[in-house]
């Protein structure tokens, strides 16, 4: 790696508990990233990874197979990009504890989203789930063990007895599992180093952090994805950290997934803004102070969220963020590189047009996202909300009874049909290009979170329009009794 990077490694980080990509996409991007100034993948397997034997069934419906885990290694490694596996086993649990068979494993029995750390079935639980992914990942060096936002912590009821003794904490329990997962990766795997998210440190007192053993265990990753993040008081953190006794810390970044849990295409200058606040720490400390940075992408903000950027939406943004933290800023040259490499004429004022979205692997999805996020809703909302024909003479009253002046058809119906079919032609090719890169389920939760609601508005105003055109028969007269003058009837 060339440039005035402070960051011996920078990391992509692929969130794969919500739309994996398949592998023949991971083959044509990781090229990309590496040309961009990635040396490193931080791969978040969720139930993607293959896990066998009792674990079997945390495995989503297209989970890899230990084959494919094996391919992407490889082209990881064609393209010099090493690889961190991570493994959630302390908080963001759901993907495990959502199932019946390891229920009894919560802290608090109704939330499926922090591990019970008082059983010895939970060290065994996650022991196992760290094993399958080590003997998968022969060459790694490090394994990033979650231990982010567990929340609800000391609030099952064996911890609240465990707390109940003066001596004991929550922080003192979060320590002490740390302490647990930490050591059988290092005893499994001597030379793989455990990572942990920072958060639960942060706010712990020093005195405790020091002596509870864990900075010789973990290297911590301090994560911030805000655009204003306070670089003085992040400085502050490293510091107590050192302090503590860890050896090695490393930062994380965002370029996607981190500025609202149904973002479609990620606002470029907040991402930007963060990776400047993140040279600004580095550059505030000795050179080398941070091992790495990671970039993260999150595609859901938890299991069962919706999605967020889709990672070909994130392109750009994850582009930009590179080249920033390879140059030491977003100058010229290092906008010009990120244009060049992505086939794009201007990054600021890109089109969402499909013809100028560029020729990187996916770009063709990101201008037909673009597309559907901003004009979909709107163009719908206007014809429904804003069209003075609808609004005036086919109104949710007219609608529930069916009725409308018979030349007001002749005004809304052709424009609710053009505007049905260019967004249905629109969307058979958004699906055509997100299967390519994307399993079923994935497309089918994309288009139904995204397209549907506003496509069903429009085809159940056609409905609507159908039968009041053609309004039903009226019903036939009663039969008449013989002999009966039915004109002089009442």
């Amino acid at each position: 790696m060339s440039g005035s990077t402070p960051f011996k490694m920078t990391l992509v980080h692929l969130d794969l508990k919500g739309a994996p990509p398949k592998v023949s996409y991971l083959s044509e991007i990781f090229p990309l990233f590496r040309a961009l100034g990635a040396n490193g993948l931080l791969i978040e397997y969720e139930d993607m990874f293959p896990y066998e034997g009792p674990l079997r069934l945390l495995r989503a419906k297209y989970a890899y197979s230990p084959s494919e885990i094996k391919e992407i290694l490889h082209l990881a490694g064609l393209n010099e990009l090493e690889v961190i596996p991570l493994v959630q086993t302390f908080g963001h649990m759901e993907f495990v504890l959502k199932h019946a068979a390891f229920a009894h494993l919560r802290e608090v029995g109704p939330f499926p989203c922090t591990l019970n750390p008082h059983e010895a079935e939970s060290l065994a639980l996650v022991g196992a789930m760290i094993d399958q992914v080590l003997e998968l990942h022969p060459g790694a060096r490090w394994l990033h063990v979650g231990c982010d936002e567990v929340y609800y912590l000391g609030e099952g009821e064996a911890s609240r007895r465990w707390l109940q003794q003066e001596q004991n904490s929550t922080g003192k329990l979060c320590l002490s599992h740390m302490r647990a997962v930490a050591s059988h990766v290092q005893t499994q795997r001597p030379s793989v180093t455990p990572l942990v998210w920072d958060d639960m440190l942060r706010d712990l007192p020093e005195d405790q952090l020091a002596a509870s053993g864990v900075p010789q265990l973990v290297e911590p990753v301090l994560w911030d994805y805000a655009a204003d993040l306070d670089v003085h008081g992040k400085v502050l953190l490293m510091q107590k950290y050192w302090r503590c006794g860890f050896p090695r810390l490393w930062a994380a970044s965002a370029f996607k997934g981190a500025t609202g849990p149904s973002q479609a295409v990620p606002p470029i200058k907040h991402h930007l803004r963060n990776h400047v606040q993140w040279l600004q720490v580095a550059g505030s400390r000795p050179t080398d102070s941070l091992q790495g940075i990671i970039l993260t992408g999150w595609q859901r903000y938890d299991h069962f969220s919706v999605l967020c950027e889709l990672l070909p939406a994130g392109v750009p943004s994850l582009a930009a963020c590179l080249q920033l933290l390879l140059h030491g800023g977003f100058d010229g040259d290092a906008k010009a590189k990120v244009e060049n490499l992505l086939g794009i004429s201007n990054l600021e004022m890109m089109d969402p047009v499909r013809e100028g979205a560029g020729s990187f692997p996916g770009s063709n999805i990101l201008a037909l996202v673009t597309q559907v996020s901003l004009h979909l809703r709107s163009s719908v909302d206007a014809l429904l909300e804003g069209n003075t024909y609808v609004t005036g003479w086919f109104s949710p009253y007219h609608r529930r009874r069916k009725l409308i002046h018979p030349v007001m058809v002749q005004h809304i119906q052709p424009a609710a049909l053009s505007l049905l079919a260019q967004w249905s032609t629109l969307v058979r090719e958004l699906e055509v290009a997100l299967q390519l890169a994307f399993y079923p389920d994935a497309v089918e939760e994309w288009l139904e979170e995204n397209v549907h609601p506003s496509l069903q508005r429009l085809q159940a105003l056609l409905q609507d329009l159908s039968e009041v055109a053609t309004p039903s028969p009226p019903p036939p007269p009663p039969p008449t009794s013989p002999g009966r003058d039915t004109a002089q009837d009442p």
